[in-house]
């Protein structure tokens, strides 16, 4: 079992499109978001100011396509064979700024308890969709 401290947990869904352009994209735009608050409230800090430390779990469902019918598609959601590599790409990316970095069980079903410690949830398209 993973568990972390002070931190962020990271869902990370991989498209059939992402590469290493994208996996640096994102363990970058991870580690400098400055999203953990200063002494005044103000979001000033980054996980790396803060020595935070990251929970990596995949997420293949982040590309769960709902717009037609009832049942999602994932056929924009790279391949389990090909998402691996991407996958642990990030999470070796963000360990190599120094910080504790954990995983999931890529392909497992797992049970994720997390606290939240302040209403932050954002998200990172490296397609910069949105």
């Amino acid at each position: 079992m993973a568990e972390i401290g002070p931190g962020l947990v990271v869902f990370l869904g991989v498209g059939d499109e992402d590469g290493d352009d994208d996996v640096s994209y994102v363990a970058d735009k991870i580690l400098g978001l400055r999203i953990f608050p200063d002494d005044g409230g103000k979001f000033n800090y980054s996980v790396l100011d803060v020595q935070g430390e990251v929970l990596v779990v995949s997420q293949f469902t982040l590309y769960g396509d709902c717009r037609k019918g009832r049942r999602p598609s994932f056929t924009a959601a790279a391949l389990p064979e090909r998402a691996v590599g991407l996958y642990e790409a990030v999470a070796g990316r963000l360990a190599e700024s120094g910080l504790k970095v954990l995983t999931g069980e890529f392909r497992a079903m797992m049970s994720v308890g997390i606290v939240n410690d302040g209403p932050v949830t954002i998200l990172i398209d490296s397609k910069k969709v949105f």
